[in-house]
């Protein structure tokens, strides 16, 4: 900032001031600071402005990166943060390695706020973490909210609801023999699995409910799949825990000569972009991306600037969205 100052010929107090973009200087004087920023390859120092302004502007972001549907809250993440005066950082969260280390790297780079993508930590974990840094949980429900006194927040959307809207609609069409490849232990999958029982039950199929333990991705779907295709007889309908397990499903299904939906239904979870592919097509719950990103931004950035410290619980209503992979059982 002072090489800035002495080649433009002004004080360094106004071009920080014009880095700003406070109005305290000319539009001729504006233009050759930001002329000469740009000629010196300027960039802030963004751990300096933390020491220099008491608090730091950043976000910082943990996500599963092989999770499509985190990815699309990031994407959701980053301009809304912006718009509020925030940058984010990101980290990647990694199968196999202790989800620990990348919070401890996010705070270590002095972000002032987490917001964490699906956290696999436990709650107590979580609770304690926020008595250190603001913190907010996306797409996980915690008990722990009940008796915190920290600036904790989870946003999510109604998982156990989104579950009872796809067994609704498969009762719907005739459906009776209902499978449902749960998460297993990811985040949202007691949710889910509650949510298909509950249905399942409610319309007098408790005699036929059948879970396959899973996972969120393609493998686990694949397996059920095989599982399926060894038993005695097919279900006419399949509950998947996300999009990504669906896949799984109707891969190897389809290879196996299994037509979808003539034979066997099929209803994913998160309406991830690659569901709504013409050549998969396939029919989903719907999470609201964009606007799980933009409240969880606001309730950091609302902990961050002292508007509040209580905990919060921000539930969205999840939508059924109907495409090709389902249909009345033949």
């Amino acid at each position: 900032m002072a090489d800035v100052a002495e080649k433009a010929g002004v004080s360094r107090t106004l071009v920080s001031f014009i880095l700003d973009g406070k109005p305290r200087a000319s539009a001729e004087t504006r233009r050759r600071v930001l002329a000469v920023a740009e000629e010196l390859g300027y960039r802030r120092d963004a751990a300096a402005r933390v020491l220099a302004q008491g608090r730091s502007r950043t976000l910082g972001v943990l996500m599963d990166v092989q999770q499509m549907f985190a990815a699309e809250m990031v994407s959701g993440i980053i301009p809304a943060a912006r718009r509020l005066g925030y940058e984010v950082l990101l980290s990647a969260n990694l199968a196999g390695e202790p989800e620990s280390d990348f919070i401890e790297s996010l705070l270590s780079h002095r972000c002032g706020g987490l917001i964490l993508l699906g956290p696999t930590s436990p709650e107590s974990v979580l609770a304690e973490l926020s008595g250190r840094v603001p913190t907010v949980v996306l797409c996980r429900r915690l008990s722990v909210l009940r008796r915190s006194d920290t600036p904790l927040a989870t946003v999510r959307t109604n998982d156990a609801k989104g579950m009872r809207l796809a067994v609704d609609y498969l009762v719907g069409l005739g459906h009776r023999e209902i499978l449902h490849v749960d998460g297993g232990s990811d985040p949202g999958s007691a949710d889910r699995r509650r949510g298909y029982r509950d249905a399942m039950r409610g319309h007098g199929l408790g005699d036929r409910i059948t879970v396959i333990p899973g996972a969120h991705n393609e493998a686990a779907g694949a397996e059920a799949a095989r599982q399926m295709l060894a038993g005695p007889a097919l279900p006419t309908a399949v509950l998947a825990g996300n999009d990504r397990c669906a896949l799984g499903l109707l891969d190897v299904l389809t290879r196996a000569g299994v037509d979808i939906p003539g034979q066997v239904s099929l209803i994913g979870f998160d309406d991830s972009r690659l569901s709504d592919n013409p050549r998969i097509d396939l029919t989903t719950i719907h999470q609201d991306a964009q606007t799980l990103a933009q409240r969880a931004v606001d309730i950091a950035v609302d902990y961050l600037e002292g508007r509040t410290s209580r905990p919060a619980d921000v539930v969205l209503e999840p939508q059924l969205v109907i495409r090709s992979t389902t249909a009345a059982p033949g």
